[in-house]
């Protein structure tokens, strides 16, 4: 409202209004779409010119101003939520939305999105109270907003998704993954089964190998890559693509499709994860093996916790664990620890896990290339010089140089004989400073094999995380049923890939309309339904005593 104690040119309101609904509006393109964010510029500016040409908020015939609340108001904020996402996060996942949701998100690290969020709160305030301002001051708004509620709540692609799930229990079809999926069994192991190191680097997905785009920053895992077999052509299928389900989909060998309502109690975290598969740790517990998870997060987090030790592992070691074991305990960030003191605990691990009898499985999550900037480990500085806190490139190739001065360093150690390695990304990395580089062209993730024997080689694949399960179980020697387990099949064997028989458009369009599949991996956790069966009749037990079969007269001999 106009005030007479600003200055004159602040007294009119309908420039500001139009200008913050243009830049709103320049904002979401520039988020949606490849432009650069500087695109917003000739967007909101295009706006302006076309509300200078209709007299938007001055109409030349005006009519009272009417206090009415537009329609538009909740479409509106829920386009600024999927905006919102969409600018934190790259792709939204709305799986991941839902299972962090039930899964828990206690002692996240995500603590500097907490002012990123003030932000868009206070500016989506600002737009919602420009467009009431429009809507109120001119009656040509008025007239169309409600056309323009309908047509915002239809395009947005958040509750469109929504609407797919929700067709997907009225399909007639729901379970065309549930048909695919084969029980992991191992048939056969070998004589003396290896150890396994599976090393997960977050968010380091192979696309970084491309020098033309992100120069060296790739270059130690092209160097490790020398001496493995490396698989280029992983693809994401839908419900893989944040930490906990790029875990289970390498794993367990499916896509994390939340627990929904069969989640037992819709008001507490999941007590398990996944509980109605088997996976990696439970195929290797079942062998004999001693299993460890170490993380430098929180094992609460996201179910993280739950998952390892309800599928078969030891010890799950994260940030609780291992933050009193450091030397300087301020050295962490607003997740944890950093990865160079976190590959000093593995070696330790390690050491302490050679020492028993036995063989022993270690599955290691990294941090520093954490979208969006990374979190580049003390020793990495002190290698490439200072961080100015962007550039995930810095962290990207931070990251690939402590991996491989592991696996260089459990080598001179001895502590590899008779051991797989294994190198995957968790996941496809989320908005980061070099976004627009990264979607410019198609997407891998990583994915190579290190042992004594495996000859390094490259293999071009048609396949998915999904797939890291039942290669891993024959890279160590197991027999599987048919090269595969899961969904996913062996990359070892001549056997087509799902990703190869039917294309990821087709894998996740199924994904969207399956149940069958989501209530096998939940199996367990769905509330009984209707109500409990009624108690069967008790029926009295008679007895005869011997005086009763006194009185009984006795038969007739023939």
């Amino acid at each position: 409202m106009p005030s007479r104690f600003l200055p004159p040119p602040l007294r009119q309101p309908r420039w500001w209004a139009l200008l913050v609904i243009g830049l709103w509006l320049g904002f979401t393109v520039a988020t949606l779409t490849r432009l650069p964010t500087w695109g917003l510029v000739p967007v909101a500016g295009g706006w302006l010119l076309l509300a200078r040409r209709w007299r938007w908020g001055a109409p030349p015939h005006p009519h009272p101003v009417r206090r009415v609340w537009p329609w538009s108001l909740l479409p509106i904020a829920l386009w600024g939520l999927y905006v919102y996402l969409a600018d934190s996060f790259g792709m939204v996942d709305l799986g991941a939305v839902f299972f962090h949701l039930q899964a828990g998100m206690e002692e996240h690290g995500g603590g500097e999105r907490i002012g990123a969020a003030i932000l868009y709160t206070l500016s989506m305030l600002l737009l919602l109270v420009s467009f009431t301002w429009l809507v109120r001051v001119d009656h040509r708004w008025r007239l169309a907003e409600r056309l323009l509620a309908l047509a915002l709540l239809v395009g947005n692609p958040m509750l469109y998704g929504i609407g797919q799930r929700g067709a997907a229990i009225v399909t007639e079809d729901g379970a065309w993954l549930e048909r695919q999926y084969v029980e992991p069994v191992i048939l056969e192991a070998p004589r003396d089964p290896p150890n396994l190191l599976l090393l997960y680097l977050e968010s380091l997905e192979r696309t970084y190998a491309d020098r033309e785009r992100f120069g060296d920053a790739y270059a130690h895992l092209e160097a490790l890559g020398e001496k493995a077999v490396v698989f280029e052509g992983v693809r994401q299928v839908d419900n893989t693509g944040w930490t906990m389900a790029g875990m289970i989909a390498s794993q367990c060998g499916t896509p994390l499709m939340p627990a929904g309502l069969l989640h037992d109690s819709q008001f507490e975290p999941l007590g398990k994860v996944v509980p109605g598969v088997d996976c990696l740790g439970d195929l290797l517990d079942a062998r004999g093996y001693s299993l460890t998870y170490m993380g430098g997060a929180s094992t609460r987090f996201a179910g993280k916790g739950v998952f390892y030790r309800d599928h078969g592992f030891d010890r799950v070691l994260g940030r609780e664990e291992l933050e009193p074991r450091l030397e300087a305990p301020d050295y962490v960030n607003s997740w944890g620890l950093y990865d160079d003191t976190l590959y000093d605990l593995t070696v330790e691990e390690m050491r302490r896990l050679e020492r028993q009898d036995g063989p022993w499985g270690l599955v290691n999550l990294s941090i520093t290339g954490h979208a969006p900037n990374g979190y580049p480990a003390r020793d990495c500085r002190e290698r490439q010089g200072e961080f100015d806190g962007v550039d995930i490139l810095y962290s990207v190739e931070c990251s690939a140089w402590l991996a491989r001065r592991l696996v260089e360093r459990l080598e001179e150690e001895g502590l590899l004989e008779n051991t797989l390695v294994v190198v995957a990304s968790d996941h496809l990395t989320m908005r980061v400073s070099a976004w627009e580089q990264l979607v410019a062209g198609e997407r891998d993730n990583t994915f190579m094999l290190l042992g004594e024997q495996f000859e390094p080689r490259r293999l071009d694949v048609e396949a998915s995380t999904m797939d890291l399960l039942p290669t891993v179980l024959e890279a160590m020697g197991f027999v599987i049923d048919w090269h595969r387990a899961g969904l996913g099949v062996s990359l070892l064997s001549a056997e087509p890939t799902l990703v190869e028989e039917h294309g990821l458009d087709t894998l996740n369009a199924r994904l969207r309309e399956e149940t069958a599949l989501q209530e096998r991996l939940w199996e367990g956790l769905a509330p009984p339904q209707g109500p409990p069966p009624p108690p069967e009749p008790v029926v009295e037990q008679v007895v005869e005593t011997p005086e009763d079969q006194a009185l009984e007269a006795p038969e007739e001999l023939p």
